[in-house]
């Protein structure tokens, strides 16, 4: 069980961990919205997808490295660290006169962002006990909820009002006030001197696995050979890795943490998840949009519902696993939520919409429930030396799930689309997936294919979730978890 430090600066550092998931969290749905701007602004059509990747990649390599960092030489160091390479990075951002300017400063903010994500995990951990470690994290989400609420909002009305710099610039004071409540309030937990030795063949293989990786799903749509390259030299790499991390004096990833196989769980039920979860927030919007014909603010009102009741619910974990067993209490939850999806790969076009809200939100109370289990799960089922490595596995779990699933998804939609086609134009179809579009020229060969479309990625996710079943009933634990 972790350290729980003396409450000196509490207050203080709490903030600082709340505006830090704010300012992470609210960087990628603010983006979003200004990338029309930004792509318009700088003519980079042919380079937008960087524009998120190359903050997702440098983030994915760095996440495991901080994670290692700060378990030996301390949090403070290195969370501020990360704070200053975000905040610098999100200035350049906004500076950016060209587009590849602007690909290698989200790629410096992706380096800070490796660092603050998983460690405002680990700081709580530092700070409160298991027993009530799950309540302040299910505080700490409301970061994240209200990011997700205000994000767009706020991104589109600098865009209109301002300028798309001003999306980055406005993170940029947020960034200087947390790395200023750290040095105030922080005060490092008291433990053992651990010497450090740079596990640099373990760097250099988790770099190839993921770069390799993430770079092949991007190309598994338009570019299927180079895809399959790719991701074969992903899986060499990744077994390399797994050889240097087994005979390494100081593993990157060290394998001790998954000699508890309940630990191994909770890392691939959050990545598993993760994975389901961009598929609901992706592909409803999509759905109710060309099919539904519903404006873009009614449509993501389905995504709305399911972040209020995330938010709810993980307010409920803390009293869940004390009385229950997290192998039944996932398959319970888990269960449910399946069944709901299964509906999706039946649905008839006369499916009615308010029960995707309904879904969306059933989606929401098991995500809220189970994620919020894994997170805190991890972190109390290895020693205290390794509770930032811990924490640092399972960010970068949820963010290859929900990167990996997309290109998968991608694939998935536009391989059903083209089968069903039947001597229509994919241009057509593509213009259908717009709500407006849809509703002007209504053309029930389109919306048939795009319906075929839809079934397939929500099998993919319904494979997710019996995934999610079989490793949750292999986990061996059968006791409540103190």
């Amino acid at each position: 069980m972790a350290t729980t430090t003396k409450p000196q600066g509490r207050g203080l550092v709490m903030a600082a961990v709340f505006i830090a998931t704010f300012m992470t969290s609210v960087e990628v749905t603010i983006v979003t919205t200004a990338l029309p701007a930004i792509i318009s602004d700088l003519h980079g059509l042919a380079y937008q997808s960087w524009i998120m990747s190359a903050y997702l990649l440098t983030t994915a390599i760095t996440t495991p490295i901080y994670g290692k960092l700060a378990d030996a030489i301390g949090r403070r160091g290195i969370f501020q660290w990360g704070v200053v390479l975000f905040t610098v990075g999100t200035l350049l951002s906004g500076l950016a006169p060209h587009i590849l300017l602007l690909i290698l400063a989200r790629a410096l903010q992706g380096i800070g962002a490796g660092a603050v994500m998983p460690l405002t995990f680990t700081i709580i951990a530092d700070y409160y006990d298991f027993a009530h470690r799950a309540n302040v994290m299910a505080l700490n989400n409301t970061a994240w909820g209200l990011s997700a609420l205000v994000g767009p909002l706020i991104g589109g009305f600098l865009v209109d009002q301002l300028s798309w710099h001003w999306v980055f610039f406005v993170n940029v004071p947020l960034g200087v006030l947390v790395f200023f409540l750290i040095q105030v309030g922080y005060r490092e937990p008291n433990r053992k001197h651990v010497s450090l030795t740079i596990d640099r063949l373990g760097i250099a293989w988790l770099a190839v696995t993921l770069i390799a990786l993430l770079l092949g799903i991007q190309a598994l749509d338009q570019q299927p050979w180079l895809a399959a390259l790719l991701l074969v030299l992903a899986c060499v790499g990744g077994y390399l890795l797994f050889r240097q991390e087994q005979r390494a004096t100081d593993p990157l990833i060290a394998p001790q943490m998954f000699q508890s196989f309940t630990f191994t769980v909770q890392i691939l039920t959050a990545l598993l998840l993760s994975g389901v979860l961009i598929g609901y927030q992706v592909y409803f919007p999509i759905w109710l949009q060309s099919l539904y014909h519903l404006g873009a603010t009614a449509a993501g009102l389905v995504v709305t519902s399911s972040s209020v009741l995330w938010l709810a619910s993980s307010f409920l974990v803390g009293p869940l696993i004390k009385r229950w067993v997290p192998r039944t209490l996932s398959l319970i939850l888990v269960f449910i939520l399946t069944c709901a999806y299964l509906l999706l790969t039946v649905a008839s076009p006369n499916f009615p919409v308010w029960a995707f809200y309904v879904i969306a939100m059933v989606n929401g109370t098991v995500m809220g429930i189970v994620i919020s289990m894994n997170t805190v799960l991890s972190q109390h089922l290895v020693p205290d030396r390794y509770v930032g490595s811990a924490t640092s596995i399972l960010t970068l779990g949820r963010s290859l799930g929900q990167t990996v699933m997309t290109g998968v998804y991608g694939a998935v939609l536009t391989l059903v689309i083209r089968a069903n086609l039947h001597g229509l134009s994919f241009k057509t179809v593509n213009a259908a997936i717009s709500a407006k579009a849809a509703a002007s020229v209504h053309n029930p060969q389109a919306a048939a294919a795009i319906l075929a479309g839809l079934h397939g990625v929500f099998m993919m996710v319904v494979l997710m979730m019996v995934l999610v079943l079989v490793i949750n009933w292999r986990d061996p634990n059968r006791d409540i978890i103190q």
